[in-house]
C-alpha cells in the first residue's frame, strides 16, 4: 500500500519496517488520540477478537516478556511528538515473522475493548508476505 505510515523500526538487528498505518488509520489514531491521549496497538492471538489489533490508551495494556514491539509510530501533527506502540504476543509472532502488517480501518464493530468501538468503525490487519532484504 502506497502512502502508509511506517513503523520506526523496533527489533534488534533489523533494519525494516514490520508494520504500517494506513492514511485512514491514522486519521482516526489521531482523533482517538485527543479523545483518550497517548495510545498503544496490541495483536495477540487469542480469542475475541483475538485476530484484529486492539488500540487501548497507553498503559491499559500491560505489556511483558511475552510480548515483542514491533514498530514505534510517530502520528505528530507537526506540533508536538505523538509515538504509538505496536506490539504483539511472542507466539502470535512466532507465526507472523515473515508478514508485513499494515493496520487499516473498515466500518463495522469491533471488540468492545478497544478504543474506536464507539466510532462504528473497527482497525484490521491486512498482511502481505515479506521482501526479505538481499
Amino acid at each position: 500500500m502506497q502512502d502508509t505510515l511506517k513503523a520506526a523500526v523496533t527489533l534488534p538487528g533489523e533494519d525494516f519496517s514490520r508494520v504500517a498505518l494506513t492514511p485512514a488509520a491514522v486519521q482516526l489514531l489521531r482523533k482517538l488520540w485527543l479523545q483518550h491521549g497517548p495510545l498503544m496497538f496490541h495483536q495477540s492471538g487469542g480469542c475475541c477478537d483475538g485476530s484484529s489489533p486492539m488500540c487501548y490508551p497507553a498503559g491499559d495494556f500491560i505489556t511483558a516478556e511475552a510480548d515483542v514491539l514491533l514498530g514505534l509510530f510517530d502520528l505528530s501533527d507537526g506540533l508536538e511528538p505523538r509515538p504509538l506502540e505496536f506490539w504483539m504476543s511472542r507466539e502470535q509472532f512466532s507465526y507472523w515473522s515473515h508478514t508485513h502488517l499494515t493496520v487499516d480501518v473498515v466500518p463495522g464493530r469491533g471488540s468492545g475493548f478497544s478504543v474506536e468501538a464507539p466510532e462504528g468503525k473497527r482497525f484490521l490487519i491486512r498482511s502481505t508476505l515479506m521482501d526479505w532484504p538481499a
